[in-house]
């Protein structure tokens, strides 16, 4: 699991980590039953207190998408998260959002953003497929 953080950003990091895991999950790259790091490991390699990553972690379990097992460690929820759909389509509105507001930026036309989208999805198609 490669998680990423920003002390830049102004996102707290209890709450990069949170959404993150929660991409991941969505996106399933970490299958139902998978196993979190333990919230010391995962401190060590993110450079951060343990405490915000057992933070991280609760606000997981509360939204459904982990669960702990006791001495077991932490678990992506079996059920999958009933918000998978929802937080995929959260996340690429998120994106999108940010996106437009760049390109209004940047002085950008709405025509040559879908131009450009339209040939970054054609150049893209061959890595879709395999």
């Amino acid at each position: 699991m490669q998680l990423h953080i920003s002390t830049s950003d102004g996102v707290p990091i209890y709450l990069q980590i949170v959404n993150q895991i929660k991409y991941l999950a969505a996106s399933e790259r970490l299958a139902p039953g998978e196993e979190l790091p333990a919230i010391r490991v995962l401190a060590e390699k993110l450079l951060v207190n343990p405490n915000t990553v057992a933070r991280a972690y609760r606000e997981l379990e509360l939204a459904g998408i982990v669960e702990k097992r006791r001495t077991a460690g932490t678990y992506v929820s079996d059920q999958g998260s009933p918000l998978a759909r929802r937080e995929r389509i959260k996340i690429l509105k998120d994106r999108i959002d940010s996106l437009l507001a760049e390109a209004d930026q940047m002085n950008v036309s709405w025509e040559e953003l879908t131009k450009l989208i339209e040939q970054r999805r054609t150049a893209m198609q061959p890595a879709l497929k395999e």
